[in-house]
């Protein structure tokens, strides 16, 4: 899979559906991209949220996440009803390229990645009710290798094509539906790949759009 090394993954959290204590990102972070921010279009009129960028040894962001909706916790029998969230995560389109120290190749990125960005994030904000503090480590590394396999596979039958409005132009998405939520990955006409997941709110009826203030994340 073209695609950035394994990073931007929000790590795991507190038991009993307590929220995740993700450090959301500042404004600043946001700013310093070299690249448009996606989220949902303006039919959503609900919360809107900063989360995380993720940046290069250079300093470069190369990827970062927003939110909708909710703010979820980690999913457990008394919240899986109830909350209603997206998250929008917008990738950089870069080529294969040297690494900021010259020592090594950074691989291209492509819509895999923000497909196993979407899946992974979608698998922090989940912790299957069976399971004990324990044993959580060893399922979520279980199940990011699973969503890696799923997006280096964007043409098997795990993955559906949706068609959802990208700046008010139909844009195919693949997509994908789990006991967790939903996933979903495409690429834009502005030059960047945009992946997005979540639960309780439908993906069918989502549309995105270049975010024109950032300041409208900021709570």
């Amino acid at each position: 899979m073209e695609t950035t090394s394994r990073v931007g993954a929000q790590s795991p959290a507190a038991e009993g559906g307590a929220r995740l204590p993700f450090a959301r990102g500042t404004v600043d972070g946001y700013q310093q991209a070299s690249f448009p921010w996606y989220g949902l279009d303006e039919a959503f009129t609900g919360p809107r949220w900063l989360m995380q960028v993720c940046t290069a040894a250079d300093g470069a962001v190369e990827h970062g996440s927003v939110g909708h909706g909710d703010e979820p916790s980690v999913r457990h029998e008394a919240t899986e009803d109830k909350e209603r969230f997206a998250v929008v995560v917008t990738v950089a389109a870069n080529p294969v390229r040297r690494s900021a120290d010259g020592t090594g190749v950074l691989e291209a990125t492509s819509v895999s990645s923000a497909a196993w960005l979407a899946g992974v994030g979608l698998l922090s904000f989940t912790w299957p009710g069976q399971l004990d503090h324990s044993l959580r480590d060893d399922w979520l590394d279980q199940q990011t290798e699973t969503a890696w396999v799923l997006a280096d596979d964007l043409a098997g039958p795990a993955w559906s094509t949706l068609s959802l409005p990208v700046d008010g132009v139909p844009t195919p998405f693949h997509y994908r539906e789990s006991e967790f939520g939903w996933v979903l990955a495409g690429s834009t006409q502005a030059g960047v790949h945009v992946g997005a997941y979540g639960r309780g709110m439908s993906a069918y009826g989502l549309g995105f759009a270049m975010i024109k203030d950032i300041q409208a994340y900021v709570a």
